[in-house]
């Protein structure tokens, strides 16, 4: 079951519902989609008391004004917004309570671009093959396919135990993509890197690269020094990768995000980590970008703790909602 629970006042510049993304469906051409930091999505929904995978808005640059409609509970995470609940000051990074009619504003975004509102029980919109995203250059997923709009209002799934609130919050050795040097950024050299002359490799680790205002949910575009190829840009078309470095006969090097398109034919110098994409994500246009290469190893030992530090806090939380439920039982 769901209820109205969130109002639009003003939609801000592009604020959709985003979850993990819809995956299984890229051999039939449609995009994965979903959130571009999905560490702070899937840390918003573990605050909210939620699944990982939950429906919730994705906000970017200019975030938008909501009422809300019932007694509920809410986290943000990702960019700094300064939110304010009917004008007092709410945490970012920790779960707060919401009355209905309550407003929440939100001041400029500082430290990042995009920002997660996961409200409890998760946004209520059509599952569109297994995914609740919205993938907006294709009018399909989400809330009727689109951004969201001024008067829009948006239903949210019951959640166990909503009459009890369940404060949570993100310690400090839990967020570990907190923005700091977000613009250092790790890849792995893959096979197609033999393509290229080693010298270009090695230019395109120790250069800096500025973010296109061309970039959008498709794909960061970068300035900076051309990457040379030998014999042309084109390869045999394969499928896309979340992060991998294409470059066009252009020779400005693409990374391709959430949106991608799902086969591309352009060459692959490197691919960004996965740990390191919603770092990426969290850059905006007119900012710089450098690479660092390390080794898979290294990449999955750092999405093992990523994946550890989620799945931590999602336990202590279940453990909290366990604990109170027995006592809500043992008063009924």
């Amino acid at each position: 079951m769901s209820k109205p629970t969130i109002e639009i006042i003003e939609p801000g510049l592009l604020t959709s519902v985003q979850d993990k993304g819809r995956y299984g469906y890229q051999k039939y051409g449609v995009p994965v989609s979903g959130a571009m930091d999905e560490f702070s999505f899937r840390s918003a929904n573990v605050l909210s008391g939620n699944t990982q995978n939950a429906a919730a808005l994705e906000i970017t640059a200019i975030p938008p004004d909501v009422r809300f409609l019932t007694d509920t509970w809410a986290s943000l995470t990702g960019a700094e917004l300064s939110p304010k609940l009917d004008g007092v000051t709410v945490p970012s990074w920790e779960s707060f309570e919401i009355k209905a009619g309550s407003t929440l504003n939100f001041g400029e975004m500082q430290n990042g671009l995009r920002s997660y509102l996961a409200i409890a029980g998760g946004i209520d919109v059509p599952l569109v093959m297994g995914s609740r995203s919205t993938y907006i250059k294709g009018g399909f997923g989400g809330y009727h396919g689109r951004i969201l709009k001024t008067g829009d209002v948006i239903d949210c799934l019951d959640l166990d135990c909503t009459s009890v609130y369940v404060k949570r919050k993100m310690s400090k050795e839990y967020e570990i993509n907190n923005h700091e040097e977000c613009n250092m950024i790790r890849v792995i050299l893959g096979t197609q890197t033999q393509i290229f002359d080693p010298k270009v490799t090695a230019s395109l680790l120790r250069s800096t690269y500025i973010v296109s205002h061309q970039s959008d949910r498709m794909g960061y575009v970068l300035e900076g020094p051309e990457i040379a190829h030998k014999n042309g840009p084109d390869v045999i078309s394969s499928g896309n990768q979340a992060g991998a470095i294409q470059v066009p006969g252009s020779g400005n090097p693409t990374i391709l995000l959430a949106d991608r398109g799902t086969t591309g034919g352009y060459k692959t110098i490197a691919t960004v980590i996965k740990v390191d994409i919603g770092k990426l994500s969290q850059l905006s246009p007119g900012q710089p970008v450098n690479f660092t290469a390390v080794s898979i190893e290294e990449a999955h030992r750092l999405v093992r703790g990523m994946e550890d530090k989620l799945n931590l806090v999602q336990l202590q939380n279940t453990r909290v909602k366990s604990n109170l439920k027995i006592i809500v039982d043992g008063q009924s």
